[in-house]
């Protein structure tokens, strides 16, 4: 029951709607998710009480600190996905949860300054690598991109990125107006009228390569582990 994380030092990088469209897209294959809104603004909670939201798609917002780990822990005994969407922030409610996940997705627009948050983030999984002794799987998932456009700046932080040996997702989120309506109207990329939406099937194609790269990148962990195991 693996638990996945979407955290960025820095806020205004789409974690949130990264988080959405992961959660919507794996109650759409049929998988129990809960998302845990422990981000401050609480716009998963808003967009729950909207119409439309997946009977198999459960979201709370107890999360502090002194509570997440038992909060993490409940969730895995009711969906076989738990997603918690972090504070924009370093904090000890953001490590406990980095220490206790599965894969940890770090979000971040093509710019410097989300670069430089990416980093901080980065630094902080590296951290709870440490405390927890173990290997944190993560990678950076690049959001708000103009699927014709790539800048110079953007070709710069790829490339350090990939010096780095910074695993990052092949998907990347693209800035699509579509996805603000989720949070307006409620439900799911499907259950929008593409009549009152621009391009939702191509949003719903961007959507689904994101999560079936995540449920990749899940399965290849979960394999390593077992056989580790085996080893041991």
């Amino acid at each position: 029951m693996p638990v996945i994380s979407l955290a960025s030092p820095k806020g205004g990088v789409g974690k949130t709607t990264a988080a959405l469209l992961l959660a919507t897209e794996l109650a759409q294959k049929g998988v129990g998710v809960t998302v845990i809104d422990a981000d401050p603004e609480h716009y998963i909670e808003r967009w729950a009480s909207l119409p439309d939201k997946p009977a198999n798609l459960h979201v709370f917002t107890a999360a502090t600190e002194d509570t997440i780990i038992d909060d993490i822990e409940r969730a895995q005994e009711v969906t076989p996905f738990v997603i918690v969407d972090l504070e924009g922030s370093a904090n000890l409610l953001v490590a406990y949860t980095i220490m206790h996940s599965d894969l940890v997705i770090i979000p971040m627009q093509p710019s410097g300054l989300d670069a430089a948050g990416a980093a901080k983030g980065l630094k902080l999984v590296k951290q709870q690598e440490k405390s927890a002794r173990r290997h944190i799987p993560h990678a950076v998932l690049f959001t708000r991109t103009k699927a014709a456009i790539r800048t110079r700046t953007f070709a710069a932080i790829q490339e350090q990125l990939e010096k780095a040996k910074v695993p990052v997702f092949n998907t990347q989120i693209l800035e699509r107006e579509v996805y603000r309506s989720l949070f307006d109207f409620g439900g799911t990329l499907e259950s929008l009228d593409p009549k009152d939406v621009y391009k939702v099937e191509d949003a719903i194609g961007n959507a689904r390569n994101f999560a079936s790269e995540v449920l990749a990148m899940v399965k290849n962990t979960a394999s390593q582990s077992k056989q580790k195991v085996e080893v041991a």
